[in-house]
């Protein structure tokens, strides 16, 4: 017979990255604190979100920034001490954690690591990211680099959350139950995936929370609204400790 702890790894714990793992934009800071806001004001309703911020380092490369000069920024971001520790205490129970973010890898590793915390996930799932040898930083959509366009009309154009969460499904032989943990419209499509006794847990009075509280169509999972880390840790800790 299983024994309890066993049980308990049988949990997959999906991420949003922005304003729930942290608690701002790991991208704002490109437009706002390195001088290209005219640029970035100009350019924004002309591209998909991630193409804007490829041409962001591109410009940034051109002013002589560096990998460094980014990293060194990206580790000022700090998670919540109780974000940090719910993400802790998930793992030592084993559950299978991943990110689904509509940022990239390069900020989104630099971040998890800084913090201690990277080893913590199975899957970064972000718009890829390479490093060319001349030191500039190029990020690629997720859908259209090795992934055909999705066509789903309920996310932007380089990621459909809800087709990822299809192929994490779909791979998981134990068919383990889901966690969702996000913040933004962006989210909604792999919540849609979900199914009756799976959970998702929206930030408090941001865009989920008031889509999944207001929808016109049936919410299966069970809904856990959070307003800051400290309640985040408690919840996700619960639901863990009673998947027995």
């Amino acid at each position: 017979m299983a024994t309890a702890n066993q049980l308990r790894r049988e949990m997959i714990i999906v991420w949003d990255f922005d304003r729930t793992i942290i608690n701002d934009d790991c991208d704002r800071w490109v437009g706002l604190e390195m001088g290209l806001t005219k640029l970035f004001t100009q350019l924004r309703p002309t591209m998909p979100w991630n193409s804007l911020m490829d041409r962001m380092m591109e410009e940034l490369h051109s002013q002589g920034k560096t990998i460094d000069d980014f990293t060194k920024r990206l580790n000022s971001f700090t998670v919540h001490p109780q974000i940090i520790s719910a993400i802790r205490s998930a793992h030592d129970l084993g559950c299978d954690m991943k990110v689904i973010s509509d940022a990239n890898k390069f900020f989104i590793e630099t971040i998890l690591k800084n913090n201690e915390i990277y080893h913590c996930f199975s899957e970064i799932i972000s718009n890829p990211t390479v490093v060319h040898r001349d030191g500039r930083l190029r990020i690629f959509p997720y859908h259209g680099l090795n992934h055909p366009p999705h066509g789903c009309e309920l996310c932007p154009p380089n990621l459909c959350k809800g087709l990822v969460i299809d192929k994490i499904k779909d791979s998981d032989v134990k068919k383990r139950g889901i966690i969702y943990i996000g913040d933004g419209r962006d989210d909604l499509c792999g919540i849609l995936k979900l199914k009756e006794g799976d959970h998702i847990l929206p930030r408090m009075n941001l865009s989920l929370y008031h889509l999944v509280t207001k929808a016109k169509v049936p919410i299966k999972p069970i809904i856990h609204a959070w307003k800051d880390g400290e309640e985040l840790n408690k919840i996700l800790v619960a639901i863990i400790s009673t998947q027995v």
